[in-house]
């Protein structure tokens, strides 16, 4: 039987995913205006039990009473300096309790190597394993080290230097949070991590992972992974991902790739699939710049294909019981004349399937459940709309809950394999537009 103090936890989450989402689980997402129901959580007592924490460099224990007891009491140790190769504890709470909001600003928001070379690491209940590990910048909501303004569901930049999440993080016996700095300087960081001590969490509660991986060459035809197969019961809350798009493809589009999301014992086939890169997140026909709750494109430079863009399942939720794995397809589309053009420059082209007309009438060909499909220099290959598979540089945060405070997957890449070639493919390009 559940104590009172327990199911006062409870209502509390509940509270808090009303006011970090902006609706009850299970139903329709209401949007960023709250509904007066929604409102009415603001003024309720609190339940007892339950107290306000913010930990921050004017107070790094959190404690009661224990704010800004430097420089009597006047700001006197706002920010933290990290040497190059120092790890830093941000927060480190023993007991139970529930993380909701960090902010973080300094260098890191202006310095764009930092944002892929300061890596942040979150341990729950003592574990030794992280279940949260990610270049800080990608893990905040955006890839490829850049920055931009946004606000969404869980993220924020207000003015493209600093960084916010809202998503509550629950812990039971204790929760660690680290910054290492694998950058040639210094990182001066300002930052404060918001939470709630409690007594007990429900037994349901769920313990918040996140994962980052980087495929500097997709291979053509074999699916991008996002989220390799986690084992365990969860929800799968989402990913931001960065494409920087191989030159020998550039004058045609990247995003034709379809999501999959393969669910409890799936193999071959998933059972979640979408319609294409930018079908998923929300939009269509293309793919320009825009930022909303649960999708967006922050970054989409066509001209040098460079894309950073995010999908959360918030009012959509993505349950699973037994395991969970995310790919995403690398597809383009041209025409046959573009096609050959990038083979003879040496780029892989597998054509997949067709659209056109004939006569009056559209025709779609799937050239894989073809018996004998043409090939591209073939005079019948129609010099037409062409989805082909392609490959490309591509890197993800995937962001997920699971009923263990570990998981079981790869630990996160080397600093050499994060930073390769983003000066010379992303942050140069970038500089000259």
């Amino acid at each position: 039987m559940h104590t009172t103090k327990t199911k006062n936890s409870f209502w509390m989450i509940l509270g808090l995913f009303i006011i970090v989402y902006g609706c009850t689980p299970g139903h329709k997402d209401a949007g960023p205006e709250w509904t007066i129901a929604n409102m009415g959580e603001l003024f309720k007592a609190p339940p007892k039990g339950i107290n306000s924490r913010w930990v921050s460099p004017e107070n790094p224990t959190g404690e009661k009473g224990k704010g800004g007891l430097t420089n009597k009491g006047a700001k006197g140790n706002a920010f933290f300096i990290i040497a190059p190769g120092e790890k830093k504890v941000l927060f480190d709470v023993k007991g139970a309790g529930i993380i909701n909001r960090m902010w973080l600003s300094g260098t890191i928001g202006v310095n764009q190597i930092q944002r892929r070379a300061v890596r942040i690491d979150m341990f729950w209940d003592g574990c030794l394993k992280p279940a949260v590990s990610a270049p800080v910048g990608d893990f905040f909501g955006i890839g490829l080290g850049l920055i931009a303004k946004y606000d969404n569901a869980l993220f924020s930049s207000p003015e493209a230097r600093s960084f916010n999440f809202t998503i509550p993080m629950p812990y039971r016996k204790s929760a660690l949070i680290t910054l290492t700095n694998e950058s040639a300087e210094e990182v001066w960081i300002w930052y404060d991590i918001n939470y709630l001590e409690l007594d007990k969490l429900p037994g349901d509660a769920m313990y918040f992972h996140a994962f980052w991986n980087r495929n500097l060459k997709t291979t053509p035809g074999e699916d991008c992974v996002i989220l390799p197969k986690v084992e365990g019961t969860g929800r799968y809350i989402g990913a931001n991902i960065g494409v920087i798009g191989d030159p020998l493809y550039r004058g045609t589009w990247f995003g034709e790739g379809e999501a999959k999301i393969y669910l409890d014992g799936d193999q071959s086939h998933p059972s979640l699939v979408g319609t294409g890169t930018e079908d998923f997140i929300g939009s269509g026909w293309g793919q320009g710049e825009y930022a909303s709750r649960s999708f967006g494109s922050l970054v989409s430079d066509r001209d040098s294909d460079i894309y950073a863009f995010y999908r959360y399942h918030i009012a959509d939720p993505v349950y699973f019981h037994q395991d969970c794995r995310v790919t995403l397809q690398q597809m383009g589309s041209a025409d046959k004349n573009q096609l050959l053009k990038i083979r003879e420059k040496g780029g892989a082209v597998i054509p997949v399937w067709l659209l056109g007309k004939d006569g009056n009438k559209t025709f779609q060909r799937r050239l894989l459940d073809e018996a004998n499909p043409p090939k591209i220099e073939d005079r019948e290959f129609p010099v037409t709309a062409t989805n082909y598979y392609r490959s490309d540089d591509v890197s993800a945060t995937a962001y997920f809950y699971l009923d263990k405070p570990e998981n079981n997957l790869p630990e996160l890449p080397s600093l050499q394999l994060r930073l390769k070639d983003l000066e010379r493919r992303v942050f140069k390009v970038l500089r000259k537009k």
